[in-house]
């Protein structure tokens, strides 16, 4: 395969497959669509990107743009809601049919978004729809769907997943935000409050996850509530450190009062709800921060090329060139894991993903922050004090390091990610041990 660019790449700036090398994972299809893919966003996201992070908001016509290119809806977990989107006469995203879409092209997608390093400016435009309308496409009933889902999928309304709280964050089971039903049984009255909710600011409506019952992951629901404009809530942007123009909002619900057939699916059953949809958000993160540290690390590397220290350049530097060894070698394996991931969840059944690939999921999760942060952290050093500068030639290696958390604590914190992972482990290993044991009374029965 040709190379996307006609120059000589800077080394780890593309992953293998875009450097011409072969890979078993991507098909005619794929290609053809990296190759749309980024175009449109090269002239309608990234040639802008930096400068909407800098002043913290992406233009509302921008969403407009994507909705109508439906460049909106690769970020929803494969396969695509076939049936649905061509009721609204949506049959094909820049040429590829969304038949043939599967997780590979989802993957594409994800790490074409993250090309500018920034997650701000494609994180506003993605993940409310990303993760806040799969619980209705995949757990609503036919009036629910024929309510929302014709708005959200063509872009004319937004939406978020809202499931974090103040004191509920990678431990959903604590969830405080109360859902009552009314004295006359039409409505949830919701009262609580959703904090660090990516896109919240201007949404419409949010998968929000609520408690109906007891304590504990059982007790939880899951409905749709509205949420800009709507009688009851207030909303206000939150400053974070990194991702700033991605709308990170603090909801407050006081007696908002709710449809009572905006429920999500069954009653109790909310905890599932999220679970299920971790894996797609998980492996979405995963990809996306895998490319911003690839940003980091090949802007480095560009960068010690041509600066000079000590009468020649830093390349021929052992120590630096050490420092680019050690982040590169993560940063490959990484890139290999993640595509290895995609292309796991693109060929087993959803419920076998779910079971088989949820505790290494996370995981990788949890491993895709560990690995931004040591190419961050090698880009910063390398471009010395135009590192640490947030203007000027060593920006991006600035604004890519304030985000570091933010890929190690959003999506489940990392330390909760990694013990999840094991304990996952574990639990399928027991399970399938069980079933090889002979029951008790077999030996009489010989």
């Amino acid at each position: 395969m040709a190379t996307s660019d006609s120059k000589p790449q800077i080394p780890f700036s593309e992953p293998s497959w875009l450097q011409g090398l072969p890979s078993p994972y991507y098909n005619d299809s794929h290609r053809r669509w990296q190759k749309a893919c980024r175009a449109f966003l090269d002239e309608h996201l990234h040639k802008h990107a930096m400068d909407w992070e800098r002043e913290e908001t992406v233009p509302e016509h921008v969403w407009h743009t994507f909705a109508k290119a439906n460049m909106l809806i690769p970020s929803l977990p494969a396969p695509l809601p076939v049936q649905w989107l061509k009721r609204l006469g949506i049959h094909d995203i820049l040429g590829v049919k969304v038949e043939e879409w599967d997780y590979i092209h989802m993957g594409i997608y994800s790490d074409e978004m993250s090309r500018s390093g920034l997650a701000g400016p494609p994180g506003s435009l993605t993940t409310g729809i990303s993760f806040g309308v799969p619980p209705i496409v995949k757990f609503g009933n036919t009036q629910l769907q024929e309510r929302f889902l014709p708005e959200l999928l063509t872009g004319r309304k937004r939406t978020c997943i809202a499931i974090t709280e103040p004191e509920a964050g990678s431990d959903v089971a604590q969830i405080q935000t109360t859902a009552v039903k009314s004295d006359c049984g039409k409505y949830w009255i919701i009262n609580g409050t959703k904090k660090w909710i990516t896109n919240g600011i201007w949404s419409d409506y949010s998968s929000m996850a609520v408690r109906t019952g007891g304590p504990g992951g059982s007790g939880l629901s899951m409905i749709v509530v509205p949420l800009k404009g709507y009688p009851g809530v207030s909303m206000r942007r939150l400053k974070v450190a990194g991702q700033i123009s991605a709308g990170t909002t603090y909801i407050e619900l006081d007696d908002v009062k709710v449809p009572i057939e905006n429920l999500i699916g069954e009653e109790g059953m909310g905890m599932k709800y999220v679970m299920t949809n971790f894996n797609h958000e998980r492996l979405s993160i995963s990809v996306g921060v895998t490319r911003q540290a690839r940003v980091a690390l090949s802007a480095a590397f560009e960068y010690v090329m041509k600066r000079e220290a000590f009468s020649k350049p830093l390349i021929e530097q052992p120590v630096v060139r050490h420092r680019l060894a050690k982040a590169g070698a993560l940063l490959e394996t990484q890139q290999a894991w993640v595509e290895q991931f995609v292309y796991q969840m693109a060929n087993l059944p959803k419920a076998e993903a779910d079971i088989k690939l949820g505790g290494l999921t996370a995981l990788a999760k949890a491993q895709a922050g560990i690995v931004l942060n040591e190419c961050a952290q090698v880009a910063m050093l390398l471009f010395g004090g135009n590192g640490y500068t947030r203007t000027g030639m060593g920006e991006i290696a600035e604004r890519i390091n304030r985000e570091v958390f933010g890929a190690r604590v959003p999506g489940g914190s990392e330390d909760v990610l990694l013990d999840l992972a094991v304990r996952q482990l574990v639990k399928n290993f027991k399970n399938a041990t069980k079933t090889l044991e002979r029951p008790r009374d077999s030996a009489s029965k010989l």
